[in-house]
Formats: structure tokens, C-alpha cells, sequence
């Protein structure tokens, strides 16, 4: 019996994620939704997807759906994903979780209160050299954690141009560090109960876009432990990557180092120099391969096994009171705290 899913945000990663579904066992891709009639057409095009809807709270009324993957800009996820889980589907949300810590809680009640799976798409956890760091952590190789860093910068066509409808309304933290967060998060296996954050506001500023250039911000775990995050997208659009990225752990026994670079292709072109990544979803014969799948058919398993998602409801939230409470640091200038009751 087909495991009916529906999309809901047909931006880059709606259609990304729609692709995915096709092609996973069973899965049928049966209704698309977003207010933008455009983005529509052109993803019921891309995807042979028929039944489309500018409001999708009709799509759940009338579509009998398992599942939904809501992939709208990161400050309109509550509403989708509240709304699908109580119209009775599953739910797999692009990351961050939500924008707010309080909206994250709520739908972590919302969840608990249904009994539907749900998953934040933290696919970098599917990554094997991330995911080989858990494993060397829960062996023991390298003691306690105890300081992590990360970078994760980008070209500012990103802001610019990829992202131009709503970047403003956004922050390369939330949309770069996120990814980083939720990785040291997993790795520290602690709670985050403090952050500090500092940026700046001056190139996209001056081109108009009233958002960061660049975040740095300090995170303070339970235990004592702290990370640093770094995320810009101010890069010249020479640079050939997106993103430069660069994580490290720090334990009591030993280090680990993770330069991003190293899994790409350097592809020097006539017109440029380039360096592709394939690791997070890339087309291998009739299969997509990489974290995303990953991540997409190990929430679709867990539906119908009726087993635990990997970043689920709880985990998200952790994430999302990080990224909430730095941003109120950069507003207040000041260290500020979280507070957890998970």
C-alpha cells in the first residue's frame, strides 16, 4: 500500500525533498502546496505532481495524506507543521525545527499530544565522517567533549540571489550554523544553558537587506563545555565554495577535525573555478544518494515501522532554543540564557 506524502513550500528544497520521496519504495508524491502560484507550476512541472494548492490546509482537508514534508522559510514552520499534525499526518520539517523556542514547544506538545512521527531534517547527521565522530565519542576515543568549533560561510549570492524573497528575514545563522548546531548538540550530548553572540551589519545593509554579514556566537553547555559558531554570507562570489566549512571537537583524550573541502571535486572550467559537493543529495543512475535521502527514508522507515526518528521533537527544540537565544544576544548585546525541561 503507497505511503501517501505531500510537500508544502515548493522553494529549492521542497522540490529537493519531493524528489527524494518519488524515489523512495512505496512512496507516492500526491499534492503539492504554496501560496506562490509560480513556484507551483514550476515544481507540479519538475515533479509530475497534479494536485496543487496555493492554501494547503485545503491540500490536508482534501488530499488523503500519510505524511507531509513542510519546507517554507524558516519562520512560517509552526503553522504548517502544527496544522498536519493535527489533520493526522506525519511530519518532516526542513531545519531549524521553528524560529522561536516557544513555538518549538509547542509543537513538541502538539506532538505528544497526536502520537505522530516527526523528524527535523538535520541530514548531516546521515554524513559518515559526522556521524563517525558520534561513534568515536560513544567509544570513548576521545574522552568528554569539551570545546567544539565551526565554521560554515557562504557567497553572498546566497542572500542575494538564492535567497533574495526572504533573506532579510532571515540571519546566515539560521541558516548556515543551524546544521553545526544540532551537530555539536548531538556530539556534546548536553544541554545548552547559555549564549553569547556578536555580529555585523554593514555590506548587505548598504545593498538594502536589513540582515548580519557575519554571527559569531559562544554557546555554554550544562557541563561547562562551550562551542564557537561562525557563519557569514558576505563572501565574494568568486569563492568556488558553498558553503566553506570547517568543524572541530576538542576532548579530554583527543581531537577531531572536519575540513568540508576535502569532500569536494575541485573542478577547474574554462569560466571558473568550482568545487561541487556531492555528500548531501546527488543523483547516482536512477537513485539519489547522500545525507538528505538518508535522512528522508529513515523518517518514512520509522512511519511505518512505527519506530523513534532520529532528531526528533526534543532534539529539535535544543537547536531552536540555541539559535532563539542567540539571536536575542545580538539584540541585547549581552549574554543570554536558556532554559530547558527536556
Amino acid at each position: 500500500m503507497a505511503f501517501n506524502c505531500g510537500v508544502i513550500g515548493t522553494g529549492i528544497m521542497g522540490k529537493a525533498g519531493g524528489k527524494i520521496l518519488q524515489l523512495v519504495d512505496d512512496v507516492a508524491l500526491t499534492a503539492l502546496a504554496d501560496p506562490s502560484e509560480k513556484n507551483l507550476g514550476e515544481a507540479s512541472a519538475e515533479l509530475g505532481v497534479s494536485a496543487t494548492y496555493t492554501d494547503y490546509r485545503q491540500m490536508l482537508d482534501k488530499e488523503n495524506l500519510d505524511a507531509v514534508y513542510v519546507a517554507t522559510p524558516d519562520q512560517f514552520h509552526r503553522d504548517p507543521v502544527i496544522d498536519s499534525l493535527e489533520a493526522g499526518c506525519h511530519v518532516i520539517v526542513e531545519k531549524p525545527m521553528t524560529t522561536k523556542q516557544e513555538e518549538a514547544e509547542e509543537i513538541l506538545r502538539v506532538v505528544e499530544k497526536t502520537g505522530k512521527k516527526f523528524q527535523v531534517d538535520f541530514n548531516h547527521r546521515w554524513l559518515s565522517p559526522y556521524h563517525k565522530i558520534r561513534a568515536m565519542i560513544d567509544a570513548g576515543d576521545l574522552g568528554e567533549p569539551v570545546i567544539g568549533f565551526a565554521r560554515k560561510n557562504n557567497p553572498i549570492l546566497v542572500p542575494t540571489s538564492m535567497l533574495a524573497s526572504w533573506a532579510k528575514d532571515s540571519s546566515p545563522a539560521w541558516f548556515m550554523s543551524s546544521h553545526d548546531i544540532d551537530l555539536m548538540v548531538w556530539w556534546f550530548g548536553a544541554l545548552p544553558v547559555e549564549v553569547y553572540a556578536r555580529g555585523i551589519k554593514r555590506v548587505l545593509k548598504a545593498r538594502g537587506m536589513d540582515t548580519f554579514d557575519g554571527i559569531h556566537a559562544l554557546v555554554t553547555f550544562d557541563g561547562g563545555q562551550f562551542a564557537t559558531f561562525e557563519a557569514a554570507w558576505i563572501y565574494p562570489n568568486t569563492s568556488p565554495y558553498m558553503p566553506d566549512s570547517y568543524m572541530e571537537v576538542i576532548g579530554t583524550k583527543g581531537t577531531t577535525q572536519i575540513d568540508r573541502q576535502a569532500e569536494a571535486i575541485d573542478a577547474i572550467l574554462e569560466d571558473k573555478f568550482t568545487a561541487p559537493r556531492t555528500f548531501l543529495n546527488y543523483k547516482v543512475f536512477d537513485q539519489w544518494v547522500g545525507a538528505m535521502p538518508s535522512s528522508m527514508t529513515s523518517f518514512v522507515n520509522a512511519c511505518r515501522n512505527d519506530t523513534p526518528t532520529v532528531v526528533d521533537a526534543r532534539e529539535g527544540l535544543k537547536s531552536t532554543a540555541i539559535l532563539d537565544a542567540l539571536h536575542r544576544s545580538l539584540a541585547s548585546g549581552k549574554p543570554e540564557s536558556i532554559k530547558l525541561d527536556v
